[in-house]
């Protein structure tokens, strides 16, 4: 806690889980905090060894922060965190989603189980971000990055996407609404909600 306990701290690394990130795109992913704050964050990080400064190669040539091979293996916490925060009796799956925010719980929710045999490659875009994931033998994996040919391309906000597989918003209402695209395997789409269930809620306070 000490090292990431200040407001903000988690949030940051959270977002980082997704590849190198500007600044300036940290801040988007994060409505609310300051620049003066954040500059904090990723100082006190970089000092802790779990955050590095990088520049990316040209074209893009911009300096990022990343997270350090240490400071990626703080995944399995974002994911304990949020299988437990799932069971808010407040939580509400079509809240801002950050596509850190997906990735992590994807990996969370998944259901070997519901998934069976299925084998399956699922790209997803979300603003800048692109995530391949792959489905096969009840694994899932997923992480930053493209599929040479998926079955499915689904592009949308995290918030629209979390709908979906979460919230129970049918695929053709998203698509009505024009906040989510589907390209490739439709059937494949309307069976993802049903391998990422939710944990069962805590009682209300009083209840």
């Amino acid at each position: 806690m000490e090292i990431l306990g200040e407001r903000w701290a988690l949030l940051v690394v959270r977002e980082l889980h997704t590849g190198p990130r500007r600044f300036t795109d940290i801040r988007a992913a994060l409505p609310g905090i300051s620049a003066n704050v954040l500059t904090q964050r990723l100082e006190g990080l970089e000092a802790a060894g779990v955050v590095r400064r990088a520049e990316l190669p040209p074209p893009a040539a911009s300096k990022v922060y990343e997270l350090t091979e240490w400071g990626a293996q703080s995944g399995p916490i974002f994911e304990a965190l949020g299988r437990w925060a799932a069971r808010s009796p407040w939580h509400d799956a079509t809240q801002s989603f950050s596509a850190a925010s997906f990735m992590l719980s994807l990996r969370t929710m998944f259901s070997a189980d519901r998934a069976g045999d299925m084998a399956a490659t699922i790209d997803f875009r979300i603003g800048v971000t692109r995530l391949a994931c792959r489905i096969a033998d009840g694994v899932l994996t997923i992480g930053p990055g493209q599929s040479a040919t998926p079955d499915l391309v689904l592009t949308g906000p995290g918030e629209a996407l979390a709908g979906l597989i979460y919230g129970g918003v049918p695929l053709a209402a998203l698509e009505a609404d024009g906040v989510i695209e589907v390209e490739g395997d439709r059937a494949l789409a309307e069976r993802l909600p049903g391998l990422f269930p939710l944990p069962d809620r805590a009682p209300k306070p009083g209840a």
